[in-house]
């Protein structure tokens, strides 16, 4: 894979992007949200949309152990894990909007030959059922929830994701939208742009905080490592 090379004076490009899936990319956490809320109800439990954005950016074990505590013991946590599974995978086959500002991003990176990686908490599932949904949208390698031992906010994930395209974590930028996932990919070492979809994330050392993907370009990106 060749990186993009660096322009004498000027400010050099990321080795590497990595982007969140989830509510980043996808317009998915109404989906999820409107899944959970389905199977609660039918539990006769509460639901409402705090309780999911405790969730956003959890992994799969994180969020069906809290739904089944809410259910009140009623299911099990991999009942729970199992429903959720099956309901958004034939959800995320159909009708998925990708979130302003991503196409025109990703033709960016194309054309400049920047590689990316995809960076998701959701199980390879539910991954491959969102990708092909929104084909032909593509990466240069995938890392997804059931592949890491240690969900976000753990770095696991991001620190995996630099390591198969071949670069050093503190060159990449990640975009993420959930508080963990932002923590996940800075403990990781990365420059994160934290793009919020329901929680609100805060500015920190070598992170900052945009209201959507809109406008961001090669030049936003150069700018980063000024």
């Amino acid at each position: 894979m060749t990186l993009p090379a660096v322009v004498p004076g000027t400010s050099r490009l990321p080795a590497a992007v990595l982007f969140d899936m989830d509510g980043l990319l996808i317009d998915t956490e109404p989906l999820w949200f409107s899944v959970e809320t389905d199977i609660l109800n039918e539990l006769g439990a509460p639901w409402e949309l705090d309780d999911h954005k405790t969730l956003v950016g959890s992994s799969l074990k994180v969020s069906s152990a809290f739904v089944a505590e809410r259910a009140g013991g009623a299911v099990t946590a991999e009942q729970i894990s199992e429903q959720l599974l099956l309901r958004m995978r034939e959800r995320l086959r159909h009708a998925l909007v990708l979130q302003p500002g991503v196409l025109d991003l990703i033709a960016e990176l194309d054309a400049a030959g920047v590689p990316r990686a995809l960076v998701s908490s959701s199980f390879r599932v539910l991954v491959e059922a969102a990708l092909e949904g929104v084909a032909p949208l593509t990466f240069d390698t995938v890392v997804v929830g059931d592949e890491v031992s240690d969900a976000k906010p753990h770095p696991e994930a991001y620190l995996l994701g630099a390591a198969k395209l071949g670069v050093d974590p503190a060159d990449c930028v990640a975009f993420e939208d959930s508080p963990s996932g932002a923590a996940s990919a800075s403990a990781a070492g990365c420059f994160v742009v934290a793009i919020p979809s329901v929680a609100p994330i805060e500015p920190a050392d070598r992170r900052i905080v945009r209201p959507s993907l809109v406008g961001i370009d090669l030049n936003f990106l150069r700018s980063l490592f000024d």
